[in-house]
């Protein structure tokens, strides 16, 4: 079991540590265009791929959305009245609670866990609370809400596309299937190596608001998780993937929308190392439970 658990976190945590390695030694790394090629080319292409070629049941794939839609209410209704009475700010900190890293860590641990058909489950439920995080999300910290958001984000009809092939058992072209297959394959290391590089970057802020901030998404993530695992009756596979991926530390992004608002986003700096850190425990623990 150790060597199990070896072998799905040490590829993780590798290349992220490469990424911090990169920025500590004084290297230049264009996170911008980087960030740019993942969203608009390659997180696409690894969608569509996965999603074209999965032996997914139908069923399943609406249950996996379904759970993406509860567990982001969730988290908004828990955040809602849990940060007044910390005396915290929703405007500024829901995000840190309803923002897990599905992305960048719950895609290639679901993929490195469970193979191609742990990262259908984990796309499935990465595509739902994705459109959710970038126009609630985005409203919470902005104090405004625009679909734009929604309609100009390529993961959307890459998403649809590939569920035109599966609903209708229609093969999708080799030569289309092979190009996104190999745009794909980069998404995963990037986004890590990214991410590294995001966390590098990073000021660590108020260490007790970081500190209970991160202990509270780590615990309410794992209990949500357990609710909608009881609640939808998911199995096997499915199971184990909403507690991975409702069980992450907090996304970079809820500090990138923190900064670009203007929301404290030094203390969610703050949140957002302490709980990635506290997730080298965290993750193993979740993996001996769900394997």
């Amino acid at each position: 079991m150790v060597l199990q658990l070896v072998e799905i976190l040490a590829p993780v945590f590798i290349c992220v540590g490469l990424g911090v390695a990169w920025v500590r030694m004084g290297e230049s790394f264009d996170t911008p265009m980087v960030t740019k090629l993942v969203t608009v080319i390659g997180t696409p292409a690894m969608v569509f791929y996965a999603l074209a070629t999965a032996n997914l049941d139908k069923s399943l794939f609406m249950q996996m959305g379904l759970a993406a839609l509860l567990a982001n209410a969730l988290f908004l209704l828990a955040g809602y009245i849990l940060l007044p009475l910390l005396g915290m700010s929703r405007q500024a900190f829901l995000q840190t609670l309803t923002f897990p890293n599905i992305g960048n860590v719950g895609l290639p641990l679901c993929y490195l866990a469970f193979g191609e058909q742990g990262l259908a489950l984990a796309i499935a439920f990465f595509v739902v609370y994705l459109a959710i995080q970038f126009t609630v999300g985005i409203a919470v910290v902005s104090g405004g809400f625009s679909a734009k958001t929604l309609l100009t984000m390529p993961v959307i009809p890459a998403t649809l596309l590939a569920m035109v092939f599966l609903l209708s058992d229609t093969m999708v072209p080799t030569w289309a299937l092979n190009t996104t297959q190999m745009i794909g394959d980069l998404t995963i290391p990037l986004m890590l190596f990214t991410l590294g590089v995001s966390l590098a970057s990073l000021k660590l802020g108020n260490l007790r608001v970081g500190f209970g901030l991160a202990s509270l998404r780590l615990l309410l993530g794992f209990a949500v998780a357990m609710l909608l695992v009881w609640l939808l009756d998911l199995q096997d596979e499915a199971a184990a993937v909403v507690i991975l991926q409702c069980s992450m530390p907090v996304a970079v992004y809820a500090y990138l929308f923190a900064q670009l608002y203007n929301q404290r986003a030094t203390e969610v700096a703050g949140v957002v190392i302490v709980s990635t850190l506290m997730s080298v425990v965290s993750l193993p623990l979740l993996l001996l439970y769900v394997l």
